[in-house]
């Protein structure tokens, strides 16, 4: 898989080992004064908040409703910037107008999900993320520097409802290609790549990393009752985000030290083939 230059946590570029990732040599992204670009302009604040751990948000616009909470799935703009000015993430170093993010799983930085947990739909804001909750002391080498404060600009854009629910496991799909007609089911075996994650533990298995999809008939052992059931009738190219309650995945157990007693368990999948 190609390696892109950003740290991209939604679906296959979130699973990218980000040691390697070379710094972004675009000037007009590097000095962050692209003023077509709305998070890029000046804004009058209308409100700020700025909570004990250090972290600061400054809104521009303020959405009404409820705050977001965990599972909540959200399409956001954004742009992460240090205090060179250097733009280390963002969807428009993709070319999209927006990504998916799943709020309480660790799909970004803590900082991220505390300052989320604070906004709602509508909001524009900007953030102030103290390095020890973005990447602290390590950095991202040859991208961001070690103890770098990150600057978030991030407009919460709507949130999405999943396209099913089976048994409380709730399936949202991201990417479809209707030309694929092949169903994974009983007569069928799929081949996915994915990523799983908890609350308390983010990426805890990572097949895009290694490089080692996965491959199943439902017949098979292994997957949980939950992901077993959201697979079914997806197709070649799907790309899913799929949460699954402890009741459909490890319950009270847990599973070894990956896993906690009660947990919901997030999966990111990319199914690469559904073979006869």
């Amino acid at each position: 898989m190609k390696l892109k230059s950003v740290i991209y946590f939604s679906l296959l570029l979130a699973s990218c080992d980000i040691s390697g990732v070379k710094k972004n040599d675009n000037p007009v992204e590097k000095r962050g004064t692209n003023k077509n670009n709305i998070l890029d302009r000046e804004h009058k604040v209308i409100a700020a908040k700025k909570l004990a751990n250090g972290i600061s948000i400054q809104w521009y616009e303020q959405g009404k409703g409820e705050f977001l909470a965990e599972g909540d799935l959200v399409s956001i703009d954004y742009k992460v910037k240090i205090k060179n000015g250097s733009v280390v993430d963002g969807n428009h170093l993709l070319n999209k107008e927006s990504l998916p993010f799943l709020v309480g799983f660790g799909l970004q930085t803590p900082g991220w999900e505390i300052a989320l947990r604070e906004m709602k739909v509508g909001d524009f804001a900007r953030v102030l993320i103290p390095s020890k909750l973005a990447r602290g002391s390590k950095g991202v080498e040859g991208l961001i520097p070690p103890n770098a404060d990150n600057l978030l600009y991030i407009r919460i854009l709507n949130k999405k409802n999943p396209d099913r629910i089976v048994d409380g496991t709730k399936v949202w799909i991201l990417e479809e290609n209707k030309d694929n007609k092949l169903k994974f089911n009983d007569k069928t075996s799929i081949v996915f790549h994915g990523m799983a994650s908890t609350p308390t533990n983010a990426m805890f298995s990572n097949t895009f990393r290694t490089n080692r999809p996965f491959t199943y008939r439902l017949a098979d052992h292994g997957l949980v009752p939950g992901l077993r059931k959201a697979l079914i009738n997806a197709k070649k190219s799907d790309r899913l985000y799929i949460v699954v309650p402890p009741s459909e995945a490890y319950g009270n157990e847990g599973y070894l030290d990956f896993v906690k007693s009660n947990e919901s368990v997030f999966y990111n999948v990319l199914v690469m083939d559904v073979v006869k």
